[in-house]
């Protein structure tokens, strides 16, 4: 049993880790889709054709960001490896230039004499050590511990899963036809979904969760109201 919990916890804590690219997958994911039911709504669109662009938005928008984000989480990786095997050369090649560099370093935090000389001696003793604080304070490199595979696909899942939302309702008129106002709900259902991602938001920043949550949902109107204006005079000039 104790060990089940345990495993819970550190499969919960893993996804915990993710949190960040979700929450700004899903904000990307409910801000152009429902910049594209606005801006359909505003040029009258047949509703038909506002789901085939919503659709259309929603995969091309998910697979490229979270592609965006998996090169660019693989690029910080590769540029930490070069920088990484850099100072192993440089320790093994002009290990007194570096043994000065740390000494420097710690020079400028306040150490000094017999202090200072033990904390560097204990440093260059290690190469592990020695090329982690060279990393850290001398370019002030960290390694990132999140796969980028990961990181990419929580991205697209949280841009989907959250892009969604905005089209549900349209689905569901679609299939089953009624009197509902589609936009006023597909409003509400997004709204609420930007109320959810924008405390999670604030979670992830360590901000204000109100602040975080009007920024969010301030930013979805914001981006709704320009769309669907830009869909109304566009309807308008090609009528």
């Amino acid at each position: 049993m104790e060990s089940s919990i345990h495993l819970t916890k550190a499969n919960f804590g893993k996804l915990q880790e993710y949190l960040r690219e979700f929450v700004y997958g899903g904000i990307d994911g409910a801000v152009t889709t429902f910049a594209v039911v606005a801006g359909g709504f505003g040029a009258n669109l047949d509703p038909g054709i506002l789901i085939i662009l919503g659709f259309a938005n929603l995969l091309a928008d998910g697979f490229s960001m979270s592609v965006g984000a998996y090169l660019s989480a693989k690029s910080d990786q590769d540029n930490f490896t070069k920088h990484e095997k850099i100072e192993y050369w440089e320790i093994e090649n002009l290990p007194e230039l570096e043994r000065e560099e740390i000494a420097g370093i710690y020079r400028e935090k306040g150490f000094k004499g017999e202090l200072l000389d033990k904390i560097v001696d204990h440093i260059c003793a290690d190469k592990d050590l020695w090329v982690s604080e060279m990393m850290k304070d001398e370019l002030g490199m960290m390694r990132e511990t999140k796969s980028p595979f990961k990181i990419g696909l929580a991205t697209l899942i949280s841009f989907v899963l959250v892009g969604l939302i905005p089209l549900l309702v349209y689905l569901w008129d679609f299939f089953f036809p009624s009197d509902i106002n589609t936009f006023l709900w597909t409003s509400i259902l997004t709204g609420f979904a930007f109320l959810i991602v924008g405390w999670l938001k604030g979670i992830v920043n360590q901000t204000s969760a109100l602040r975080s949550i009007i920024e969010t949902v301030g930013l979805g109107l914001l981006a709704a109201v320009v769309a669907f204006y830009v869909g109304d005079i566009l309807e308008q000039f090609f009528k």
